[in-house]
């Protein structure tokens, strides 16, 4: 998986015209390291993932590639269960599966996040662009926002604007928690 998206990164920065150097310095990530995630030898975090996505002018949904379309969805607008691409950021313990077809415009996003016990986005906020609601549907997760944090277990639900510095966490150490999420990408 950390080919596919490396591949997909180098890929996205070659059409937007970038030199790996700018990339870098734009995301405040050292050239090594960015070399490193396109080459996939190194697994970046979800926090790394939207800094790089922003920089490219492209949503984190644009690092799944392009699917539906070659699985018979009709112009984007299906994605079959077993056609989902899934980005599995296993350091974290997190992973997404987008649940629906990517497209050229798209803005709108639908995520399923597993997390394993104790996976977590990391110590560090983060921030990237656009707007971000979710339904816990399994589990339970810790959401940071700011300066404040909340638990929020099976039912409950939340919303909040993509550049207020976030993260989020599973504090079980026995149950997976399982977040329907959605992210409108609001600035392109």
């Amino acid at each position: 998986m950390d080919v596919a998206v490396g591949m997909r990164l180098r890929e996205l920065r070659r059409t937007a015209n970038l030199s790996l150097e700018t990339v870098a310095s734009r995301a405040a990530l050292s050239v090594g390291f960015v070399s490193q995630i396109e080459r996939g030898l190194s697994s970046p975090s979800l926090r790394v993932l939207a800094t790089l996505a922003d920089v490219l002018g492209v949503g984190i949904a644009a690092l799944f590639g392009n699917q539906g379309s070659d699985s018979g969805a009709p112009h984007g607008v299906i994605i079959r269960a077993a056609d989902r691409a899934e980005l599995k950021l296993w350091r974290t313990g997190i992973s997404k599966e987008l649940l629906n077809p990517t497209g050229a415009d798209g803005k709108l996003n639908l995520f399923l996040v597993h997390m394993n016990p104790g996976g977590s986005t990391g110590d560090e906020l983060y921030t990237h662009d656009g707007e971000e609601a979710g339904l816990v549907l399994e589990g339970e997760m810790t959401l940071t926002v700011g300066g404040e944090s909340w638990c929020l277990k099976t039912g409950d639900s939340f919303r909040f604007a993509s550049r207020r510095p976030h993260r989020f966490s599973n504090p079980s150490k026995r149950a997976k928690a399982v977040v329907l999420w959605v992210n409108c990408v609001t600035g392109r």
